[in-house]
């Protein structure tokens, strides 16, 4: 191969740039040209390309997002849009491509591949539930971000004898609430996996004030039903002439976004480089066509995409066990 791309899709999360460096110096060494992809599968059907050399690609290994942008795109969805990306990709004279990106954006690289693309997909998503790999570009340093917050959350918490209600993001999976929660010594984890009921939370707070702690943290992921608001008014309504959150005043704190910014860690800037450059090397060699690359057991794996998509990675039931005990 003497020219490949690379594009960056989905939602940002820290160390895509350390991945895409990483790509484009492998493939730059190896001999080949290397296309960035502006605004991901958007810039892919409107040919938003610019060359990569080695300076381009310096002193980004430390910067959160993507310096190639990234946008959802409905024209990608359509056959009609797929088409026109391989059109695209073509007049450019590109021979390959490596995907950056979640399920949905590996779903999308799955359907490029199954059209004769050679392709490689590089798992990222602060979820941490893409199967195929034990963790995820992007995953470490959001844990890191969320349990920085929550010692915080913690300080001003202990100071107003406070319970606080903190959401994570986890549409449908709870990974990262389960996880900040016994990393960050929380009283309890609501996840969608799993769902306690509004009671139970109620009487963890009741519990927590009753044998003389001085805050109550509860890590919430943003899937968890029937969510932060709902359980926030049930926390304040009475019950019996006494509130469900007897002995402390519930706030909420929404993380939202900041999860996803930041400077990568140590740990996502190692495994972002080690993953795009392994993309690259399996792409220009031709062994890892339609593959996604990974990492299990701290091994470099490949898997093809139609496996890779085909479900999400379970979240580990004994972190739910483990979180029960430690917050005792």
């Amino acid at each position: 191969m003497k020219r490949i791309a690379i594009l960056t899709s989905g939602g940002d999360v820290p160390g895509l740039n350390a991945c895409i460096r990483a790509a484009a110096r492998v493939a730059i060494y190896a001999g080949a040209e290397v296309i960035g992809v502006e605004h991901g599968y958007a810039g892919l059907i409107e040919g938003h390309f610019r060359r990569l050399d080695l300076r381009s690609v310096g002193g980004i290994l430390s910067r959160g997002g993507t310096i190639l942008g990234t946008v959802r795109s409905k024209a990608f969805e359509t056959e009609a849009g797929r088409k026109e990306a391989i059109t695209q990709l073509s007049r450019a004279g590109i021979d390959g491509l490596i995907v950056v990106g979640g399920n949905g954006s590996l779903r999308g690289a799955a359907y490029l591949s199954e059209m004769g693309l050679p392709l490689v997909g590089v798992p990222k998503t602060i979820d941490n539930d893409q199967y195929g790999t034990d963790i995820a570009i992007g995953v470490d340093t959001a844990l890191n971000t969320i349990v920085d917050a929550v010692g915080r959350i913690k300080d001003t918490a202990s100071s107003h004898h406070r319970a606080f209600l903190v959401e994570t993001m986890g549409r449908d999976c709870g990974y990262l609430a389960l996880a900040s929660g016994i990393i960050s010594g929380a009283e309890m984890a609501l996840i969608p996996e799993f769902p306690a009921s509004p009671d139970s939370v109620a009487q963890t707070i009741e519990t927590s004030y009753r044998i003389g702690k001085a805050h109550c943290i509860i890590m919430l992921a943003e899937g968890w039903p029937p969510g932060m608001r709902a359980l926030k008014d049930f926390l304040n309504q009475t019950h019996n002439g006494h509130p469900h959150n007897e002995g402390f005043d519930v706030r909420e704190v929404v993380l939202g976004h900041i999860q996803r910014g930041g400077t990568p860690s140590a740990f996502d800037r190692m495994l972002a480089t080690r993953l795009g450059a392994f993309a690259a090397e399996q792409l220009l060699s031709g062994t890892g066509h339609g593959a996604m690359v990974g990492l299990q057991g701290n091994q470099l794996t490949l898997m093809p995409l139609a496996k890779a998509i085909s479900k999400c990675r379970v979240l580990d039931l004994e972190l739910l066990r483990l979180a029960d005990i430690l917050a005792k």
